[in-house]
């Protein structure tokens, strides 16, 4: 590819066929629900091992009725779509159809498929279990993806929306019976674009009532990060609420601790320091999604802890966008 053809990347690949969140508008409604395929445009995409044109055979293979080939369709999505914990293109076109097939086929292979779901609309996290990082979602502007030469943070802006256009097929899954569902599909909405009240209130309200410790801390993390990222100003008030409360369950302080310290850049009080420090809940919580990824040994919760608690931080509020301030 010439230099010249460079010039004002990516503003000039806006809207064009190299535009993935454009691709990704123009599905009509009729054509996800009907998984007609073909009318679908993946060979403008490549995956991570071949082209595009792969993908439909895989999902229509998950969504089948043979529990040999689904197990096996699902692995190489996850191989094709999501590399080394990086999205592509090509994958934001798959969401719109990985969702109806975890809502509508196999019950054991919902939970997997809502997190390939949510992990195709996510930046690369593994590792990163800061205040910053850890429930941050978009990527960074002009980070592309190497196979497509597509901003990545266009695959994600693409994934969120389809996220977003199908909202009904995923608050409904907050009641699944499975609670493995109920914690990733809280993962999955927290990457919602749009009808963030709609969102928060489902949250707010199977929170009330559920009695699952992964989930709970996923319904938690998954308010904190919708909050954090459209500003919410009583979220900081909220989450201190909860992690400052003996009377709430061990798992719900927790979640409540971690969501706080990401809110807010005041440095941790002592009293949250110690709730912190009981490590009897790390393996218990471990599965909740924001950690699986923080360290592949399977401490992502402590590893997270650790990174929040023994990083500099400033002894006065810098930059506060809800204007809580150090009371929070």
């Amino acid at each position: 590819m010439d230099d010249d053809h460079w010039d004002d990347w990516p503003e000039r690949w806006v809207g064009t066929d190299c535009d993935v969140r454009a691709a990704e508008s123009a599905i009509p409604r009729e054509v996800k629900d009907g998984f007609r395929y073909d009318e679908v445009p993946w060979q403008r995409f490549r995956h991570f091992y071949g082209p595009g044109e792969e993908i439909p055979g895989l999902l229509a293979m998950l969504a089948s009725g043979d529990a040999e080939a689904a197990d096996r369709a699902l692995w190489q999505l996850w191989t094709s779509l999501h590399h080394q914990g990086g999205t592509i293109a090509v994958g934001a076109l798959a969401v719109p159809f990985l969702l109806r097939i975890a809502a509508t086929a196999r019950p054991e292979l919902r939970a997997q498929t809502l997190r390939l779901v949510a992990e195709i609309g996510r930046c690369q996290h593994m590792g990163d279990g800061s205040r910053e990082g850890l429930l941050q979602v978009a990527e960074e502007p002009l980070m592309i993806e190497g196979s497509t030469m597509c901003p990545v943070d266009w695959t994600i802006e693409a994934a969120r929306q389809a996220v977003t256009e199908d909202l009904h097929l995923l608050l409904p899954l907050l009641s699944d019976p499975d609670p493995e569902v109920r914690s990733v599909t809280a993962y999955v909405l927290a990457g919602a674009t749009g009808g963030i009240s709609h969102v928060s209130s489902a949250l707010q309200s199977r929170l009330a009532k559920e009695d699952d410790a992964v989930a709970r801390v996923s319904l938690i993390l998954a308010i904190a990060q919708l909050a954090r990222e459209h500003q919410e100003e009583h979220a900081p008030r909220w989450a201190r609420g909860l992690w400052s409360d003996p009377a709430r369950p061990p798992e719900v302080r927790i979640g409540a601790g971690l969501a706080w310290l990401c809110l807010v850049t005041d440095p941790a009080p002592d009293e949250l320091r110690t709730l912190l420090g009981t490590r009897q809940y790390d393996d218990l919580l471990q599965p909740v999604p924001w950690f699986t990824w923080i360290d592949p040994t399977g401490v992502g919760l402590r590893s997270c802890i650790d990174e929040m608690l023994t990083a500099n931080t400033p002894e006065t509020v810098l930059d506060d966008p809800w204007g809580e301030g150090p009371s929070s």
